[in-house]
């Protein structure tokens, strides 16, 4: 019994022992195969998508679309230019930590260790995905999402699914882990227009990417999975909800505490939307700069992360805004108030309906619409601004708004505020100095400032009209106007380049001219209506005489002017050919007048106006450098033979034409070519120093400095006010008028008109800038003359004043006798010698 039942046993046993070996055979069989035909499968797979599939090595050549940045020549942004805004990170290093783990636990936390699938990740998800019945977790890694954002659409389809594998794969092999992280986090879109987590970090925060808190991280790691949905601006309590399930993966993960969670969960969430941190307004600048790049480079400047460097500088920038805004809303002003935008009925109106009529009169240029809530007794008034901001309007920032009639005309001055406002209207106002608010309205007329640096043209400041938002017309650079008498300094150096002297007597008398160009009679007047006979060259600028400019002209000929007009930069368009050309007829720019203005505040030095000082791309690559024709008078203190060619006068010839000691302070500089002598426009520049200190210019001495000239300048009908002037270091045009060229009104000249908003800009330009001087070059001479002849003063004369000459040109006969009055009774012109 024993033996039989250890047999069986052993017979049970040898079974069993056959059965299971032949069962893991066939189950090793089954694994074999199911291993084999899997990788046939994939083989298969591979093979089939194998040819539409990219070279992963082609990331590192397709560029990301970074928008164009525009700053000021001391680093401010100015603007940003593009569709998507992304600002690129370079360098793996320059994530802070928790930014790259809120995004690991956001979306694939075995990202360093997984070959770019993640096959746990894809077994887990399958499960729950069957257990749920339908789709509800992903398993796409960060490298397979990058690669679908770089080479795939969003398409749900298996062949997708396949490729999107293989490529990750193939990415893994190409870039390192840093690598793929940092291509990952500046390439993802986070919603409005926020590519990348630095430039979403400013866009959702108004935050730098290394300022970015846990909780802010997490906020932005919870948009990927649907950006519009989960952004904090669109979707608040969708985003609230993803940062808390972010924030708890990172807790479980162990990269943030519980204290850190709490307080990271605790914290408000932000849903504000941030433009880009523009420091500094100068929007007509960067519209040139984008139309500049766009001709150079062509149509992609917006998105290849070009970055320019302008010429701007940004505390004169500031002062040429304030300056044009200011002067315009002065202007405006004086013309009355034209009543309110609209009313309503604030007693049924809701706060939606409020909030809406505020936003459909949004402000420009510094103003804010308001709307008036109530009148009250004391004679001022409560108004709302938008976001249910409650100011109160004093009677003195009301008591201004005199009723406007027309452009010569203005109704009585109020004497209550009910007088000019009632409940329910909707105005503008602006904020004071003092931090309170007073009455304004857009201004009709429209000005312009442009500011450069006369030794190398580089703009310094262009501010092309009130707001560029509502206006885009650039008038500094698409205006051409009638610069009136502020072309008159043109037609003095012409004279004085053609035998006139500071001391020729002129006839201030009326000038008739028939033509067929005029189509009729011709008969220019000054703007006083008045005539002042025989008047010395430097008074007849010095008080903007139009008969003394007219008869100079006609004297020197109108061929030899335009000759000598055009070394100043001006084209055709500015230089009719007739008499006229004396009084400023001819159509002009601000910035056509800056550009001949640099030459009489240099020296009679020909520079180009600039504005991009450097361009170059997002990583880096320099594409170009400005190097502009500079004034270079020490140059000129050295005796070397003049050049053929000087306007081709590079560094190397310089140094050999004025010797190798100017070679460390030239570099590499183009040296501007002389185009007039320095005699001639030191004698000009002598000339508009007067019209400040004495002539129609003289409301700028409030700026207490003795190194200023310039020109007032007003064309036919008031239609054009100007006023340009300089230092040695700096020249500034302003102009004032209508796009449609109305009148600008009774007494709207360029004196009342312009030179407020020069003096404006110049006041903050030139603070704490040393004054300057104007050294007189070699070649003149200064003598006594008499201010009635002009003639040199005898003796005895007592009527004399100093006056300066190029030598040879100076009187040298002693003139006896007082001119006579130039008017019969008759009341009409008759000649005498020596008077033109």
């Amino acid at each position: 019994m024993h033996n039989t039942a250890s047999t069986d046993k052993d017979m049970n046993t040898a079974l069993n022992t056959k059965f299971l070996l032949r069962t893991a055979i066939r189950g090793l069989t089954l694994a074999t195969v199911a291993v084999i035909a899997g990788a046939a499968a994939v083989f298969a797979a591979y093979h089939y998508a194998k040819p539409g599939l990219p070279d992963a090595a082609t990331v590192r050549d397709i560029p990301l679309q970074v928008p164009l940045r525009v700053y000021t020549r001391d680093g401010k942004l100015i603007q940003e230019i593009g569709e998507q805004r992304r600002i690129l990170v370079n360098s793996f290093d320059e994530f802070p930590e928790h930014v790259v783990q809120a995004f690991l636990a956001a979306e694939d936390d075995r990202f360093f260790t997984h070959p770019g699938i993640d096959y746990q990740g894809v077994l887990r998800a399958a499960i729950k995905n069957t257990l749920a019945g339908s789709r509800k977790q992903g398993a796409s890694t960060l490298t397979q999402q990058l690669a679908r954002d770089y080479f795939l659409t969003r398409e749900r389809s298996y062949i997708r699914k396949i490729k999107e594998a293989f490529l990750a794969w193939k990415i893994e092999q190409e870039f390192s882990k840093q690598e793929i992280m940092t291509l990952f986090l500046n390439k993802m879109f986070f919603g409005q227009r926020a590519y990348g987590v630095a430039a979403a970090g400013q866009v959702y925060f108004g935050k730098e990417l290394g300022d970015l808190n846990v909780a802010e991280a997490a906020t932005l790691a919870g948009v990927l999975q649907a950006p519009s949905a989960y952004n904090p601006v669109s979707g608040p309590d969708q985003a609230r909800d993803r940062r808390r399930y972010v924030l708890g993966r990172m807790r479980d993960l162990g990269f943030i505490n519980q204290q850190q969670w709490q307080g990271a969960t605790d914290y408000p969430l932000q849903s504000k939307l941030h433009g880009a941190d523009i420091e500094l307004s100068a929007p007509y600048l960067a519209e040139m700069v984008r139309l500049e790049l766009v001709n150079k480079y062509g149509r992609d400047i917006t998105t290849r992360g070009y970055r320019v460097t302008t010429t701007i500088d940004s505390r004169m920038q500031q002062a040429a805004n304030f300056a044009v805004r200011d002067g315009l809303l002065e202007y405006d002003r004086r013309h009355g108030f034209r009543g309110a935008l609209a009313s309503i009925d604030v007693a049924t109106a809701t706060d939606a309906q409020i909030e809406q009529t505020l936003a459909d009169y949004s402000g420009a240029g510094g103003l804010k619409s308001a709307i008036v809530m109530a009148i009250n007794e004391n004679n001022s008034a409560d108004l709302r601004l938008a976001g249910d901001l409650r100011v109160r309007l004093p009677w003195s920032g009301v008591n201004w708004a005199v009723p406007f009639i027309d452009r010569r005309r203005v109704g009585n001055k109020p004497e209550s505020i009910d007088e000019v406002l009632t409940a329910g209207d909707v105005v503008y106002v602006i904020e004071t100095v003092t931090g309170s608010y007073a009455l304004a309205q857009l201004p009709e007329a429209q000005g312009a400032l442009v500011a450069l640096d006369p030794n190398d043209g580089a703009i310094a400041a262009l501010t092309g009209g009130f707001d560029y938002y509502t206006s885009k017309f650039n008038r500094v650079i698409q205006a051409e106007r009638q610069p009136g008498s502020s072309f008159k300094p043109f037609i003095y150096s012409a004279a004085l380049a053609n035998g006139f002297t500071l001391a020729s007597v002129i006839n201030d008398a009326p000038f008739v001219v028939s033509s067929r160009d005029y189509e009729g009679e011709w008969r220019p007047k000054n703007s006083t209506g008045k005539f002042y006979g025989p008047t010395r060259m430097r008074n007849g600028l010095v008080r903007s005489l139009n008969l003394v400019s007219v008869r100079m002209l006609d004297k020197i000929g109108i061929r030899s002017a335009l000759e000598h007009i055009r070394k100043f930069g001006f084209g055709d368009k500015a230089l009719p050919a007739d008499l006229s050309l004396a009084l400023g007829s001819g159509g002009a720019t601000p910035l056509d007048m800056a550009s001949g203005y640099a030459v009489l505040a240099n020296g009679g030095f020909q520079v180009t106006p600039y504005f991009i000082d450097r361009v170059e791309l997002a990583d880096g690559e320099v594409l170009e450098i400005a190097n502009p024709a500079r004034v270079c008078k020490r140059c000129e203190a050295v005796e070397q033979p003049e050049p053929d060619n000087i306007e081709a006068l590079n560094v190397t010839s310089a140094a050999t034409l004025y010797g190798e000691a100017l070679r460390e302070f030239l570099g590499d500089a183009v040296i501007a070519p002389r185009v007039l002598p320095a005699t001639n426009i030191w004698l000009v520049q002598d000339i508009m120093r007067d019209v400040i200190r004495r002539g129609t210019g003289r409301r700028a001495r409030v700026l207490n400095r003795n190194d200023l000239a310039g020109k007032t300048g007003t064309s036919n009908d008031q239609r054009d006010a100007w006023f340009a002037g300089f230092n040695p270091d700096l020249v500034a045009v302003t102009w004032v008028g209508f796009d449609s060229d109305e009148p600008l009104g009774a007494g709207e000249e360029g004196g009342r008109t312009a030179l407020p908003v020069w003096i404006h800009f110049m006041r903050d330009a030139l603070a704490g800038a040393p004054q300057r001087s104007y050294p007189q070059p070699s070649g003149l001479v200064t003598v006594r003359v008499s201010s009635k002849t002009g003639d040199l003063a005898g003796a005895n004369d007592r009527d004399f004043v100093f006056e300066t000459f190029e030598a040879g040109t100076e009187p040298t006969v002693t003139g006896d006798d007082i001119l006579a009055s130039p008017f019969g009774d008759s009341g009409e012109a008759v000649e005498l010698e020596n008077v033109f």
